[in-house]
C-alpha cells in the first residue's frame, strides 16, 4: 500500500516497489523514459555501480545546453567506430575525445563534417560510453553523444536515470515480450482478403505490423517477406530504391498464389530512422554511395535486427517459411530464431537510372542476392 512519509517540512507518498513491478520491469521502463528524453533533446543519466554518465545527443546541443553540461564537470564526445574511421582513426569499437570546453563548432565538425579529421587523441570508450551509443540507436538520433562522467551520488537528481544493464538487454527482452494489440480485416487492391495484425514491442516504443494475405496453409511452408518501412519508396514511389516495387509485388504474388505473410517493420533507413535517412540522402546527392553516406554519419552497414520478426511469425502460428528476400541476413536471422526456412526466393523491383548504383552497392558491399542483368529485364517479383 502507498504510505505517507515525512521528509523535512514535506509530506510525500511512497509507493512500494511491488506496485511498479506489476507493470513490467522498472529498469526497462526507465529505458523507455530515457529514449523519450533523448529524442526530446534532454539529457539522461546512465548509471552502473558507483559511476554515472550524464549524456546528451549532439543534435540537441546549443549554447544553453553546453553551458549546463559544462557546469557539471569535464565532458567528452563519444563517437562510434564508423565515424572515427571517417575521421582517420581505425578502431574496432567506439572512442572518445576530450572536451576541455564544449565548443559547438568543433563538435559539429567532428560529428558531421565530411572532410573532418581528428584534432586530438582518441581515447578508449568507457563501458558507459558504449552503452549510450546503444541508447542513441534505439532513440534514432545521430550516434554522437556529449557525456559528462561523475560519481553516481553527484549526478543531478532531476534527470531520468537508467541502469546500463537495462539498456544492454533491452532489445532482446522486448523481442520476448511482443504481443498482439489489435487486428482487423483491411481489403487491399488486388488482395481483398487481407488482415492487419498489430504487435507492440520489438524495437523501442514502436509498433510492428503483420499483414496476412489470403489464407496461407500453416501446415506447409508459408510465403513470408520481412519488409522494412521505407516512407519515400513505399508511399511516394521514390526512384532511389526498389522498396515500393518489392512491397507491392510481393503482396500481389501472395494474393495470386495461396496467400502469405508480409511483416511491415518500423526500421526506416536500415534502422537509422527517417531523419538520419534524409541526412544520408543528402550525402548521396553529393556523390556518396548509400553505405559510405551512412558511415559518414557514424552508422555501420545495417542497424536492423530481426529476432522480433521471427517472434511475430511464431505468434501467428508460422513454423516453416519460404522467405522472399535478397538479404542473406534476414534468412540467417529467421533460421537462428528457430524457424524452418525451406526456401528463399528473390524479391526484385525495377531498375532505374536513379537506383542502379544503390542496388549494386547492396550486392557488392552487403552481399545481397541481386542479379542486375535480371533486374534490367524489369522482371516482377512473381517471376
Amino acid at each position: 500500500m502507498t504510505r505517507r512519509v515525512e521528509e523535512g517540512s514535506r509530506t510525500i507518498m511512497e509507493t512500494p516497489p511491488t506496485f511498479f513491478r506489476a507493470f513490467g520491469d522498472p529498469a526497462h521502463a526507465s529505458v523507455e523514459r530515457a529514449l523519450s528524453e533523448l529524442r526530446s533533446g534532454r539529457p539522461v543519466t546512465i548509471v552502473e555501480g558507483g559511476q554515472a554518465l550524464v549524456a546528451l545527443g549532439v543534435e540537441a546541443l546549443d549554447e544553453t545546453a553546453a553551458a549546463a553540461l559544462q557546469s557539471l564537470g569535464t565532458a567528452h564526445l563519444v563517437l562510434p567506430s564508423a565515424r572515427l574511421r571517417r575521421l582517420g582513426v581505425e578502431r574496432s569499437g567506439p572512442g572518445m575525445l576530450a572536451l576541455p570546453r564544449i565548443d559547438l563548432a568543433r563538435i559539429e565538425t567532428l560529428a558531421l563534417k565530411i572532410d573532418a579529421r581528428v584534432d586530438a587523441p582518441v581515447g578508449p570508450a568507457g563501458p558507459l560510453d558504449g552503452v549510450v551509443l546503444e541508447l542513441a540507436s534505439l532513440a534514432l538520433i545521430l550516434p554522437a553523444i556529449v557525456g559528462v562522467p561523475m560519481a553516481t551520488e553527484l549526478a543531478p537528481l532531476d534527470l531520468v536515470r537508467v541502469p546500463a544493464e537495462a539498456i544492454r538487454t533491452y532489445r532482446r527482452s522486448l523481442a520476448r515480450t511482443m504481443r498482439i494489440v489489435s487486428r482487423a480485416p483491411v481489403p487491399l487492391e488486388g488482395a481483398p482478403e487481407t488482415e492487419f495484425v498489430v504487435f507492440r514491442g520489438g524495437e523501442g516504443l514502436r509498433d510492428q505490423v503483420a499483414i496476412l494475405i489470403g489464407r496461407p496453409d500453416l501446415s506447409k511452408p508459408v510465403p513470408v517477406r520481412l519488409h522494412s518501412a521505407c516512407l519515400t519508396g513505399d508511399l511516394f514511389g521514390s526512384l532511389k530504391c526498389d522498396c515500393g516495387d518489392q512491397l507491392r509485388g510481393t503482396v500481389k504474388f501472395m494474393a495470386e498464389n495461396g496467400g502469405g505473410v508480409l511483416l511491415y517493420l518500423d526500421q526506416e533507413g536500415r534502422g537509422n530512422g527517417i531523419a538520419n535517412k534524409m541526412r544520408a540522402y543528402k550525402l548521396q546527392s553529393q556523390g556518396w554511395d548509400t553505405y559510405d553516406a551512412d558511415e559518414l554519419l557514424g552508422f555501420g552497414l545495417d542497424q536492423r535486427r530481426f529476432d522480433f520478426a521471427a517472434e511475430m511469425l511464431k505468434q501467428l502460428g508460422v513454423k516453416q517459411v519460404a522467405v522472399y528476400t535478397n538479404n542473406p541476413v534476414k534468412i540467417a536471422a529467421l533460421k537462428a530464431a528457430g524457424l524452418d526456412v525451406v526456401e528463399d526466393r528473390r524479391a526484385y523491383g525495377r531498375q532505374t537510372s536513379e537506383n542502379v548504383l544503390y542496388l549494386a552497392s547492396k550486392r557488392d558491399r552487403a552481399g545481397h542476392f541481386i542479379d542486375l542483368d535480371e533486374l534490367a529485364a524489369h522482371r516482377p517479383v512473381t517471376e
